[in-house]
């Protein structure tokens, strides 16, 4: 009887294993024969702090989007605890929401995806003129000013010694929608007699960090990326920077205009409550590294009317 049982066995083990295959291979194959557009992988895929395909709408959540500067671990690591920071202020619910590219960043924004973002002032200006996103607060530097600069920089290495330098060069903007990574390295290169045309070839990263990798790899022969991380790779020897910008408007908190005015209140006082270098600080992880290293004071229109004309100079209010 034993024996019968175990050759019984033997055999179905011999059979379920090929039926299994076979199974899986009928589900497998709806999957390969349809036609898809291949898709690019993420890093932001990778932590669990990111949302992927949730529900949006979910009641009495408001997602948080900013626009990409380090990488997205590091990014997770600094604004996790920020939100923590607002959720214990208001009352409310944060959960963070990535985007690969300012452009969709300002786009959640202005389509209610999300109800807040910190943006630099070029996507916020051309969010305001697109779809009529508002301002909270600006950022406040370390030296305590709510403005911030760019730096055109180059290997340490690099024969270039100035901008004019650059003429005949690849050079290596972030974002298109970026104000440290684009509009101020333009008009810097420009102000130097540079213009686009007069590069050999230039390019748009995506984010600070890949303007670094790109002109350390050699992809580029410069780049333009933020005043703080440019000042904290060039006291490391890891860059070399030609030349720093005037001052220009700092990054800012925005929110969709259809947010009601409580809510909004509510994240405005807790943004300006906001002690990053006093009360709040163990709470906080790398908040250094933000455009706001200082907290958040109120908005100079003056400032945002100065990225408002080189938005227009440069068409990028009509995109």
């Amino acid at each position: 009887m034993i024996m019968e049982w175990a050759v019984t066995n033997f055999n179905q083990k011999k059979y379920i294993q090929p039926l299994f295959f076979f199974l899986l291979i009928i589900l497998l194959i709806p999957g390969c024969t349809k036609k898809e557009t291949p898709k690019k992988v993420s890093l932001y895929n990778r932590t669990n702090e990111v949302s992927k395909g949730m529900d949006h709408s979910q009641q009495n959540t408001l997602w948080f989007g900013f626009d990409l500067r380090l990488g997205p671990k590091e990014e997770v690591m600094i604004y996790a605890p920020f939100l923590k920071y607002l959720e214990e202020s208001t009352g409310r619910h944060f959960r963070i929401k990535f985007t690969e590219r300012d452009e969709d960043t300002v786009k959640n924004l202005g389509k209610g995806v999300t109800h807040f973002a910190a943006l630099g002032t070029l996507n916020y200006v051309i969010g305001q003129n697109k779809y009529g996103i508002k301002y909270l607060v600006s950022g406040v530097n370390r030296d305590g000013d709510p403005r911030y600069q760019s730096a055109v920089f180059t290997k340490p290495e690099s024969s270039l010694q100035n901008l004019n330098d650059i003429k005949g060069k690849c050079f290596a903007f972030g974002s298109h929608m970026s104000t440290q990574g684009h509009l101020i390295p333009r008009s810097m290169l420009e102000d130097a007699g540079v213009r686009l045309e007069d590069l050999d070839n230039y390019i748009y990263t995506g984010s600070h960090m890949n303007t670094v990798r790109s002109v350390l790899n050699g992809e580029c022969d410069a780049g333009g990326i933020q005043d703080s991380l440019a000042k904290r790779l060039a006291a490391e020897g890891k860059i070399r920077i030609l030349k720093m910008s005037g001052p220009f408007p700092s990054s800012v908190i925005a929110y969709n205009n259809a947010l009601d005015s409580d809510t909004v209140k509510a994240v405005r006082s807790a943004l300006l409550a906001f002690e990053p270098e006093g009360k709040h600080k163990a709470m906080l992880t790398g908040w250094d590294k933000t455009e706001m290293p200082l907290g958040f004071t109120e908005i100079n229109e003056q400032e945002l009317n100065k990225v408002t004309g080189f938005a227009r100079e440069y068409g990028l209010l009509t995109e």
